[in-house]
């Protein structure tokens, strides 16, 4: 159950976010074998004045397009993580027009105890959840 928080720049429509989300949480499904209901996304949307995000010497350019995209989610293979970062770049770039210099992913990994669902209880270790 990957958490997903996705942080913006001002001036994207509801449309073009419902688009981003949905394409993502797809992306989510096929490459991390993630169950369809597992979906946990909230956006936060900045001016442009509070986003500083450069090309960490990469040597590209930024827009106001940009998505900085943070996961937490449980341990993930190496090889599903490097498959999503490269899907997900591919359809947002076909779908949405977002340019790959424009997706920055960080994962952050956690453990079973480190959720709860509801009801006061962690899923994960009472067994309603695998």
């Amino acid at each position: 159950m990957p958490f997903l928080r996705f942080d913006l720049i001002e001036g994207w429509s509801d449309g073009e976010l419902q688009k981003l989300l949905d394409i993502t949480h797809e992306v989510l499904v096929e490459t991390l074998h993630v169950p369809a209901r597992d979906r946990y996304q909230v956006v936060h949307l900045h001016p442009r004045s509070r986003v500083v995000a450069l090309d960490t010497g990469l040597g590209f350019e930024r827009t106001d397009r940009l998505v900085i995209l943070q996961l937490t989610s449980r341990p993930r293979e190496r090889a599903s993580k490097v498959e999503f970062y490269r899907v997900l770049a591919e359809r947002l770039s076909s779908a949405c027009g977002i340019a790959p210099t424009d997706l920055v992913i960080n994962f952050v990994i956690n453990a079973d105890e480190d959720w709860s669902f509801g009801l006061g209880r962690a899923q994960f270790l009472t067994g309603e959840l695998h």
